[in-house]
């Protein structure tokens, strides 16, 4: 098909649905995209020259999805991110899986084969609808360039509403190119859902009947004002409060209501707190896997606590759990809402004490490791030396214990996937030091981990990013060493690494590296690294054995 004549606007641009495209991006407020290039959208990478938007480029596609889901968290509107076509919109679907399972709104923009060649499996084609059929609440191709516009503002709508997720557009290049007049759709607001007047008089008569309550509250469409509403909630009506799997960012650790993070290695004495409860106020959360330990924390589909569940997306209501109350609302409506009724806890408040203490028993002090140098002493002395406002950042593994137990995290301070997906921590990293170039960031990995993602440590060094990495070592993967060893022992199979020296890996890209195998030579190494202008890595080389706090391998 020949490239149609571009369409001339007043300052004497070439205006085609590349250009379109990034107008539309400019409109929802996008700053930032994180990218591969290709030529299948280089019409949209030529609208990005001198709009404004900077463009971040990856060197893996799933490193760049990951970034986007990031940005997402952070900001709570979409983070976008642009790949080609083929192989690069599979690299990218790690990327949309978290976003799906994190509930975090995202848009994958995709270059797509000529609209003529569709069908033949010509170069690089990929069915988009199959592909992220299952992975994304929205998957659309744009084959009429004067529906840019329309098609980008729905894409928004879609991955702000309700349950927040990622959304999957393909741009055929030669639809990019065309001549294209129309204006972009206006800023996106959606709407959000709140409690019916009877639900909050049930949710009063049912606060009045309760002895043992208990709120847990996770999920996304969190914004600080909801989540300091949430805590206001707690206090006047003395409930011990927790959140869910990697959601510690919505309650500070310091409140003297916070009870815990409910989800891996949770806390035996929370456990047993939820079990006994007799009332449970679920929300945001879903209370998947991770969280409901194993779906057996509650009976399903009815539980025996009474349960009430708010959530943005009604489709989450009762999709496992049977709740005595169901509540469609965000976080920031309900508890708008919430504020309003009359407090009258009718159970001893010397529940929430008991419940923050033991929290403070669980994470205040590491058990000792084992080997010269512990990530026991490392958390310890990471969480003396950070600032307040410091960002860390994980993916899978069993590194990650040691952090979420131990570290007191508060608001904006958590990027770790819900999903469990490797490689997560060093693209958050990215991203979250591009959004807060003024915050220490600390991204926290395994050798297994790292090496998921490990070359979008040259995105920090080419911009200059102020990031610090904490690569764990222990020359293996050691969550499914750890699982070998229950399920198989002895039988070691598929677990072990061969490892680079990772900080001679770091400098070759002209950066900070430094490596530790003694405890006493962290806490310096770590000053370094926090005052180093661009990135930085400590290459940690920790005992095997050294499998979780309070395991060891034979």
């Amino acid at each position: 098909m020949p490239e149609a004549s571009p369409i001339e606007t007043e300052s004497g641009q070439a205006k085609n649905g590349g250009h379109v495209l990034v107008d539309c991006l400019r409109a929802q407020g996008v700053e930032r995209v994180f990218c591969v290039p290709g030529e299948s959208y280089l019409a949209v990478l030529d609208g990005l020259y001198n709009s404004g938007i900077e463009a971040v480029v990856a060197r893996h596609e799933g490193g760049a999805a990951m970034m986007a889901e990031a940005d997402g968290k952070m900001t709570g509107r979409p983070g976008v991110v642009m790949v080609t076509r083929g192989p690069g919109a599979t690299n990218a679907a790690s990327g949309v899986h978290v976003a799906w399972q994190d509930s975090t709104p995202m848009i994958l923009l995709v270059g797509q084969i000529g609209r003529a060649m569709r069908g033949r499996e010509a170069f690089q084609e990929v069915d988009y609808r199959a592909v992220f059929g299952g992975l994304a609440k929205w998957v659309e191709e744009i084959d009429r360039v004067e529906r840019i516009p329309e098609i980008l503002s729905h894409a928004w709508h879609v991955a702000l509403s309700g349950r927040p997720g990622p959304v999957v557009l393909a741009l055929p290049e030669d639809m990019l190119r065309e001549p294209c007049s129309a204006a972009p759709a206006p800023y996106v607001k959606v709407a959000q859902p709140a409690p019916a007047p009877e639900d909050m008089a049930q949710l009063q008569e049912l606060l009045a009947q309760a002895q043992r309550p208990m709120m847990v509250f996770g999920g996304s469409r969190w914004d600080q004002a909801s989540a300091a509403a949430a805590l206001r909630f707690a206090e006047d009506w003395t409930l011990p409060l927790a959140v869910s799997f990697r959601r510690q960012s919505l309650c500070p650790a310091s409140h003297p209501n916070y009870a815990g993070d409910v989800g891996l290695g949770i806390n035996p004495a929370l456990k047993a707190r939820l079990a006994e409860a007799d009332l449970l106020l679920l929300a945001g959360a879903r209370f998947s896997e991770n969280p409901s330990q194993g779906f057996s924390l509650l009976e399903i589909p009815k539980p025996k606590q009474r349960l009430v569940h708010v959530h943005p997306g009604a489709e989450e209501l009762g999709r496992i759990y049977a709740p005595d109350l169901a509540i469609n609302a965000t976080p920031g409506q309900f508890f708008a809402a919430a504020g309003g009724l009359a407090v009258t806890p009718g159970w001893d408040g010397s529940a929430v004490a008991a419940a923050h203490q033991a929290y403070l028993d669980w994470s205040e002090t590491p058990p000792p490791g084992v080997g010269d140098l512990t990530l026991s002493h490392c958390i310890a002395k990471l969480r003396d030396a950070l600032p307040a406002d410091a960002i860390l950042t994980n993916g899978a593994g069993n590194y990650a214990i040691w952090l979420h137990r131990f570290f007191r995290y508060a608001w904006g301070r958590q990027l770790a996937p819900t999903s469990g997906s490797m490689g997560y921590g060093l693209p958050a990293a990215v991203a979250a030091a591009c959004r807060h170039p003024d915050r220490q960031v600390v991204c926290l990995a395994g050798d297994g981990c790292f090496q998921m993602t490990a070359n979008e440590f040259g995105v920090a060094a080419q911009l200059g990013l102020k990031l610090r990495v904490l690569v764990c070592d222990n020359a293996m993967y050691g969550t499914i060493r750890m699982h070998q060893e229950l399920h198989y022992p002895g039988r070691v199979s598929a677990t072990k690494l061969v490892n680079p020296d990772f900080a001679a890996w770091a400098r070759s890209y002209g950066a900070l590296g430094l490596t530790v195998d003694q405890n006493a030579d962290f806490e310096p190494a770590l000053q370094q690294a926090l005052a180093a202008e661009g990135p930085a890595l400590i290459h940690l080389r920790l005992d095997p054995r050294d499998l979780a706090p309070g395991k060891r391998l034979c």
